[in-house]
């Protein structure tokens, strides 16, 4: 390799080492070639991280990616991957012990960050319930169903066990359209108002039900279909 082009490579790891220092809120593609830096050396990295944000779209979704995908990019190998993939780890246990340590919707911004570093990525779909005690902050996060593209199979009795062994006393359901559904299904608001009825009978609240869809999370109750409508007798 030219003696130039190393040095020009090496100053610009720098540069980019520099600026993070004085501004750390560096647009995505920075982010990630500084990120990239530390786990491929002597690399131009930033061919590398613009074709990583080309395929996967976004930070969280780089960072939920499993290794066999990220390992696909060229440049790319299994150290790195694994890496990003330990970033990603980190990011969720971050988000994790914060909604442990306050209300979990004293600050939304984290519980929507958390469901995106958690399900953005996934090419199937996950069911989870976050279990939540009396002060609304996260005893667990449980995963009770992971299933194909479309559908997750979980089960209303299942949640309602598991919040009693919790002493939970908030519910909220999550889970992910893989392919891109940014609506609730009947089966999801299905699921909702018979688990809704199933807690309220052991007095445990169903907060929410939360959806990650093409990289944005909405909430059931937000959009007014969260509780079950009256049946009207003509």
């Amino acid at each position: 390799m030219p003696e130039n082009k190393a040095n020009f490579r090496l100053g610009h790891r720098h540069r980019l080492r520099d600026k993070f220092m004085e501004t750390p809120r560096l647009v995505d593609s920075e982010l990630l070639e500084l990120a990239l830096t530390f786990a491929i050396p002597r690399v131009d990295v930033k061919p590398i991280a613009r074709a990583l944000l080309n395929k996967f779209g976004s930070w969280h979704k780089i960072l939920g990616a499993p290794v066999k995908g990220l390992i696909k990019i060229p440049g790319l190998g299994p150290a790195a991957a694994i890496y990003l993939k330990v970033m990603h780890e980190s990011t969720l246990r971050g988000y994790v012990s914060q909604l442990k340590d306050a209300p979990v919707f004293q600050n939304h911004e984290v519980l929507e960050n958390y469901c995106k570093v958690l399900l953005s990525s996934k090419d199937i779909e996950e069911f989870h319930a976050l279990y939540l005690d009396r002060s609304s902050q996260l005893i667990e996060d449980e995963l009770h169903a992971a299933g194909t593209i479309d559908h997750a199979a979980a089960y209303p009795r299942e949640i309602l066990k598991r919040a009693l062994a919790l002493n939970a006393r908030k519910v909220v359901l999550l889970h992910n359209h893989p392919g891109g559904c940014r609506n609730f299904s009947k089966e999801d608001m299905g699921l909702t108002w018979d688990t809704y009825d199933m807690l309220k009978a052991a007095e445990i609240d169903l907060h929410d039900h939360m959806l990650v869809a093409g990289g944005i999370v909405f909430s059931a109750k937000v959009q007014n279909c969260f509780y079950r409508m009256p049946d009207v007798k003509l």
